[in-house]
């Protein structure tokens, strides 16, 4: 019988998340393998230049539920963190991104639980990107617990931003000044353009 996921405060269970979240980064990585395969079967065509797969660090969880204003615990972890276990595709084109998602969204055994669009609808840093939350089943030899995952699709160019702009606030402990504020959403769009232009030659 399916269970949903719901974790003890008890001394292993930190240990069974994160059990959990590796078993689902597996799933969702040979799912996504099979679908690349498949495609370069059947059209000639990797839509995926390489995929990216990882669990969140326990001080990033502990500052994000601080963030959202919850109390540290497994429960709200699982109940209020939706990106613990991450997995990024890494697309040539942005048209592969939509073709990809498609694909994903037909998987039978694959919930998707909610998108958010960064492509069509940029954020105000110049951030692109096409996320995907959708939950899969880790089946077990008593049950089957179903765990939240992460998808992330991005061009090339995109990935190449976001990597910029993530080492830019690191470096700068996330106080970016506006000059560079404003750089970064002009580069950003100066990447959404070549990308545009990249499509006529795919």
């Amino acid at each position: 019988m399916d269970t949903p996921v719901t974790f003890n405060e008890d001394v292993d269970s930190w240990k069974t998340v994160m059990f959990l979240y590796n078993s689902a980064l597996k799933e969702v990585g040979t799912k996504l393998e099979i679908l690349r395969d498949e495609f370069q079967y059947i059209h000639k065509y990797n839509p995926i230049e390489y995929i990216k797969s990882r669990i969140k660090e326990p001080e990033s969880i502990v500052k994000k539920l601080r963030r959202y204003g919850y109390e540290i615990s497994i429960e709200n972890m699982v109940k209020y963190i939706n990106d613990i276990a991450g997995v990024r595709l890494i697309c040539s084109f942005t048209s592969d991104i939509y073709r990809l998602a498609e694909m994903i969204g037909n998987q039978s055994d694959l919930k998707v639980l909610s998108i958010k669009d960064y492509i069509k609808n940029p954020k105000e840093s110049g951030y692109s990107s096409y996320h995907m939350i959708v939950e899969v089943p880790v089946k077990l030899t008593q049950k089957t617990i179903y765990v939240k995952c992460e998808i992330q699709i991005r061009t090339l160019a995109m990935d190449f931003w976001a990597s910029f702009e993530h080492k830019v606030k690191y470096k700068t402990k996330n106080d970016v000044n506006p000059k560079m504020s404003k750089e970064l959403v002009s580069c950003a769009k100066m990447i959404n353009k070549f990308d545009t232009k990249m499509i006529n030659y795919k």
